[in-house]
């Protein structure tokens, strides 16, 4: 089985490097390194979230032919999972075993950036900051801000203009939503994903906040092994 996780606003696969470490050998986690940062920093950003996905799908389209899967994705990467599905049932390929979706309500919920583009940068990093993405230390690092803030602002720009459209089939696949206590994103509306999949969807709840991620990894892996290889 083979669990492809996509990235939250201003990340890069460096964010799930270490998840390998705790899985199981049956369970092969592949992080997806998206325009515009680590290994593919020199080739610029996606103008908005079908060309991501259309990316996206270009690098999985041959392993998903060959192998079950599942998709993972935290923040913005709930909305490139999301679109991926629909991207992949297009195509005419088999469709994943499960979506995790992480940190963010469903695209049902209108009006629900806590940051935006526009903002000016020192008001910018300050939300940030304040949902855990990036030290505070780290954001006095004039030649750090270079290189991530206009990353960053980009991706939160494609999620700013993404444009919901209800799609004429729900999710056909299992779907288990993860959430962080004490997340400015409202619990309550993450509850809208259950309204976009057919099956029944399960809920988990973590201490911390936007990132509470970083601090679960054990955990979240077990969730992954136990939805994934119910032989284990």
């Amino acid at each position: 089985m083979k669990l492809f996780c996509l990235p939250f606003a201003g990340g890069s696969k460096r964010a799930y490097l270490n998840w390998s470490k705790f899985a199981n050998r049956s369970l092969e986690i592949e992080a997806i390194e998206i325009k515009g940062r680590g290994e593919r920093l020199g080739e610029g950003f996606y103008p908005d979230m079908t060309e991501a996905v259309d990316d996206i799908y270009s690098w999985i389209k041959d392993k998903i032919q060959v192998e079950d899967y599942a998709f993972y994705g935290h923040s913005m990467g709930t909305l490139l999972a999301y679109e991926l599905y629909y991207k992949v049932i297009a195509e005419g390929q088999r469709k994943p075993a499960h979506i995790f979706f992480s940190g963010r309500q469903s695209p049902i919920v209108k009006n629900n950036m806590y940051v935006s583009s526009t903002m000016p940068d020192d008001e910018f990093i300050a939300k940030i900051i304040e949902l855990g993405g990036i030290h505070e230390e780290l954001s006095q690092s004039k030649e750090l801000m270079r290189f991530y803030l206009p990353v960053l602002k980009n991706d939160i720009r494609i999620m700013e203009n993404y444009e919901f459209k209800e799609k004429t089939e729900k999710i056909k696949c299992e779907i288990s939503v993860f959430h962080g206590l004490e997340d400015t994103i409202d619990g309550r509306q993450a509850i809208t994903w259950n309204d976009l999949c057919d099956k029944k969807t399960k809920f988990y709840y973590f201490t911390g906040n936007h990132f509470f991620i970083n601090d679960h990894v054990d955990k979240i892996i077990d969730i992954f092994e136990g939805e994934l290889l119910p032989e284990k």
